[in-house]
């Protein structure tokens, strides 16, 4: 089996049970758990070392507080709380603009904008969303462990399990931190009005899910150009809303947690082979593993949503038109944000 390979099966594997687990216990914010092995799942990485793992727990948990902290000036004195949530989201995009971890970056933006989000509408919600989603975060990770542990790299052709050399990063030119900077800007302006939205938005509760996805968005552009980034912004909508459509579909016809699962699962088998390639990723990687991501975060809720008894129809395609608005507003966003650029600056 060569590493490519390998890795499909591992991230079909591991997040298909990383849902199943979670969807088993019928948490809360169950769609947390196989949104987070997938995130890791999809990237050409070894095994998260137990120090590593906790980082990602850590950073999301304490994103989510600091959000937090934050509700206070919110509150009070919205003008300065708008300008502090402003700097924590740019922070956010530019540690990823400038080389940081994307996943680092992804979850401190969704941490930060979920729970000021939420604070603003109800100090009860925002807790026990931070206890759901930490412990989701926590399931996922150990997913991730649990999958290397059944399909390790050790398993690949020795000449594909041989891990690329490491190269030194290069070094902060002044360019270089002028285009991040712009780039943190950018994602910044694709995600502030939309969470000022949901932050004065008696709704927001309903809705972690696409505040989950508009987070994501700024940090999916946060290394792209123009062109790139408005096509990978569309296309990660389309593969994930039309994925999420088929798997509604099926399970009105077979409602049960097996079909569910075994539907994630082949969806992470046709996605992951658009993600993978040798060693490394795929060009457009990224774009089909924001299209899993957007699949899971539009089909989850809606599945729950079904379980409790709710018009989960009506909410399905309630979540499909916010998320196809949304990425409309982004992608334009995006080249009206750039068409101002300087020349100068993006030569």
């Amino acid at each position: 089996m060569n590493i490519e390979s390998l890795r499909i099966l591992r991230l079909a594997g591991g997040t298909a049970l990383s849902l199943w687990f979670s969807q088993f216990l019928a948490w809360d914010m169950s769609f947390i758990a196989p949104v987070i092995t997938l995130l890791i799942l999809a990237l050409p990485l070894p095994a998260p070392s137990l120090k590593g793992g906790l980082v990602f727990v850590a950073a999301l948990t304490i994103s989510m507080y600091a959000g937090v902290l934050l509700l206070p000036m919110l509150l009070d004195q919205p003008l300065a709380g708008v300008i502090l949530l402003v700097l924590a989201l740019f922070w956010s995009f530019y540690f990823t603009a400038k080389g940081g971890s994307m996943l680092i970056g992804t979850f401190a933006t969704v941490g930060i904008a979920v729970s000021a989000a939420i604070g603003t509408v109800s100090i009860d919600a925002v807790f026990g969303v931070i206890s759901g989603v930490s412990s989701g975060t926590l399931a996922g990770v150990l997913f991730v462990w649990i999958a290397h542990a059944f399909l390790p790299d050790s398993l690949a052709a020795a000449v594909d399990a041989k891990p690329a050399a490491k190269q030194a990063p290069p070094p902060k030119s002044a360019a270089g931190l002028a285009d991040a900077r712009w780039s943190a800007y950018r994602s910044t302006l694709i995600v502030l009005p939309i969470a000022l939205w949901f932050l004065f938005s008696s709704a927001s509760t309903a809705y972690v899910a696409v505040m989950i996805k508009v987070a994501s968005m700024g940090q999916q552009v946060s290394r792209e150009g123009t062109n790139l980034a408005g096509r990978s912004l569309m296309m990660s909508t389309l593969i994930g809303g039309v994925a999420a459509i088929v798997g509604w579909q099926v399970l009105r016809v077979v409602p049960t947690l097996s079909m569910y699962t075994l539907f994630v699962g082949l969806a992470a088998l046709v996605m992951g082979a658009r993600i993978f390639q040798g060693p490394g990723m795929r060009p457009d990687g990224g774009t089909w593993s924001y299209g899993f991501l957007t699949m899971i975060v539009i089909l989850a809720p809606a599945v729950m949503d079904s379980a409790g008894g709710a018009a989960a129809g009506i909410k399905f395609w309630e979540r499909m038109v916010m998320f196809g608005l949304t990425t409309l507003y982004a992608v334009i966003a995006v080249h009206v944000f750039d068409a101002f650029r300087p020349k100068s600056a993006s030569a």
